[in-house]
């Protein structure tokens, strides 16, 4: 994420089929149905998506992304930084007209060519531009942590909803094929009921500087933002939401972590019977989801980082060709949902359901007491 400046994708072929066609399972949705969903015509213009904030995500994974989507186009950016906004016209041929400052942002309403705002911003902003961007009239991709609480979250959808305009959180793993097997290996009852899930995500980012490690910026550290892709790991698995919590956190660093805690661990019960043990990090590595059922088990390893999903199961190994990059199912199923009129399956209500679930973690946490999670 970039400093501001205030001044200026036989069944593996049809899974494989699915993802290509920028389509997805929901819960409850077979994948017959998946698969006739409605794709926006080939003759259809690509949606203009404008990038705000050309960090690292942007750099690497967003912008590169987008010169392989069928459905939408890199048309804009916001940056504060006049050199990164040089550097990406000269390599995307990016017209002046299509770059903006966050002084100049509201302006993008005058613009015909951006059809989507991509908020990639310290997860305190995020609230902030998804408002600004429904307000200019634009659908809006906002990544994850969606906001810093559920009642920040609350008031991106209803402005959204105000606005008459789309919005999606930035959930790649909804549409990564490892994770559509995982998640119909666990909600079909491949190996009957899953039982035990353990899910977790870390590694060594214990860097003072980091916005992410500044818990007005961040939000609360390794919880928000890695902690996130365990909790999603155990309910897209289970198809349920989570009950109950009860959890620990850790700080071994009080130099380096203030106000947040440096490693978490909590342990889910779900209504169907299910138990997660997760835990988050910021000082070491771990990557995994591992799956337990009445009769047998699967796994991804590494699991939830964006450069490669690993898949195992008691059947055997989950063979998927590889997209270049995650994201490009993720923002072409979100062209498709614009131009078609339906709302995405990585909404802004899904990004609701996992805060509620972080918050009431970090309560258990503070508190030492099991959590009903609302």
């Amino acid at each position: 994420m970039e400093r501001i400046n205030e001044d200026s994708l036989s069944r593996r072929a049809a899974l494989h089929q699915l993802f290509l066609g920028a389509t997805v399972l929901l819960s409850g949705t077979t994948l017959t149905q998946a698969r006739s969903a409605p794709l926006a015509p080939q003759e259809t213009k690509p949606l203009g998506i404008a990038l705000v904030g050309l960090g690292n995500y942007s750099t690497n994974q967003l912008a590169p992304a987008l010169q392989h989507t069928k459905l939408c186009r890199l048309a804009g950016i916001v940056t504060g930084t006049p050199e990164k906004a040089k550097q990406w016209q000269e390599k995307y041929h990016i017209p002046d007209k299509n770059i903006y400052n966050y002084q100049t942002f509201d302006r993008i309403a005058d613009n015909p060519d951006i059809d989507i705002v991509y908020v990639v911003l310290p997860n305190s902003m995020h609230a902030e531009y998804t408002i600004r961007a429904a307000k200019a009239g634009k659908h809006v991709i906002c990544e994850k942590p969606m906001a810093l609480t559920v009642k920040e979250a609350e008031t991106m959808i209803a402005a959204c909803k105000l606005a008459k305009h789309q919005l999606s959180i930035g959930y790649r793993l909804y549409f990564e094929p490892h994770h559509l097997e995982a998640r119909r290996m666990g909600t079909e009852k491949i190996f009957g009921k899953v039982k035990l899930i353990e899910a977790s995500l870390g590694f060594s980012m214990a860097n003072p500087q980091s916005w992410r490690l500044n818990k007005k910026m961040g939000g609360g550290g390794a919880i928000m933002d890695l902690g996130l892709y365990a909790v999603q790991g155990a309910r897209r698995v289970t198809g349920e939401e989570p009950i109950s919590v009860t959890a620990r956190g850790y700080v071994r660093d009080k130099t380096i972590f203030k106000d947040i805690f440096e490693a978490m661990t909590w342990q889910l019960e779900f209504p169907g019977g299910a138990i997660a043990n997760s835990s988050t990090t910021y000082t070491s590595y771990v990557d995994r989801l591992y799956a337990s059922a009445e009769q047998g088990w699967f796994t991804l390893n590494p699991a939830f980082n964006a450069v490669g999903t690993k898949g195992l199961s008691g059947k055997g190994p989950m063979e998927f060709t590889a997209p270049p990059y995650q994201q490009i199912a993720q923002m072409d199923d979100f062209a498709r949902c614009v131009t078609n009129g339906e709302q995405s399956i990585a909404s802004g209500e899904e990004g609701i359901k996992d805060l509620r679930v972080i918050e009431a973690i970090v309560r258990a946490a503070e508190t030492g007491n099991k959590t009903r999670i609302a």
